[in-house]
């Protein structure tokens, strides 16, 4: 039983680890400062994130950072999945969320950019899809929703953070009746509060602009900085 604790305590440590520091690979940040010279965090909101740098730099580079945002969660994800595979279906699931915490945790505070990433939209919806598709479903269709009816990305963002938890409960709703995974279920309830809270607490800013209306709409065309 003890080694069985220490093995599991191991694993949890070590995927924490690894999906932190593949969070910490920030498209953003690493297109903009190392390839245009030019931190994206110097401009606009000074966020780490894909609007942000589609607003200040736009161009094909965009999809470079889409794809390393989406690939490092995939990852993340996936080898969760694999190592916490010997531990029964739910357990892979709890691996999952595990993982995904972690690796948003990276993206949103990287340790080697001093701790000032992204807001985690990207990463945290790829997360979605690959936890359970019932759950994307909600998480992006009201993103998406919102995002197109009233151009404000953050307004769909924080729908993405807010309904995380409630799509994660509703979907595994049938583990908390289970004895075999009540524990587990609980504590996958508590993993997806938490991340949809670090969403909605990376946006907090844009809560403030949006309820005081003068928080920015998204547009294709890209705004020219003053000066410029």
């Amino acid at each position: 039983m003890e080694y069985w604790m220490m093995l599991t305590g191991m694993l949890f440590v070590s995927v924490a680890v690894v999906s932190y520091f593949l969070g910490c690979f920030n498209g953003a940040v690493i297109v903009s400062k190392y390839i245009l010279r030019d931190d994206v965090r110097t401009h606009g909101s000074g966020n780490a994130g894909l609007t942000n740098f589609y607003r200040t730099f736009g161009g094909v580079l965009t999809f470079v950072v889409i794809l390393t945002d989406v690939l490092k969660a995939v990852i993340a994800i996936l080898l969760a999945g694999g190592l916490f595979g010997g531990g029964g279906d739910f357990f892979v699931v709890v691996g999952k969320y595990w993982a995904g915490l972690f690796c948003l945790l990276g993206h949103m505070f990287p340790c080697m950019f001093h701790f000032k990433g992204g807001k985690g939209i990207l990463s945290g919806g790829t997360i979605a899809i690959m936890i359970d598709w019932r759950i994307a479903l909600v998480v992006w269709g009201g993103f998406l929703i919102l995002t197109a009816a009233t151009r404000y990305v953050s307004l769909g963002s924080c729908w993405a953070g807010a309904s995380f938890p409630v799509a994660s409960i509703l979907v595994y709703r049938w583990a908390f009746s289970d004895p075999a995974w009540t524990a587990e279920a609980w504590f996958v309830a508590a993993l997806s509060v938490v991340i949809g809270g670090l969403v909605l607490w990376q946006h907090r800013g844009n809560i403030k602009r949006l309820v005081s209306g003068t928080e920015s709409k998204f547009s294709f065309h890209r705004k020219k900085e003053e000066g410029k």
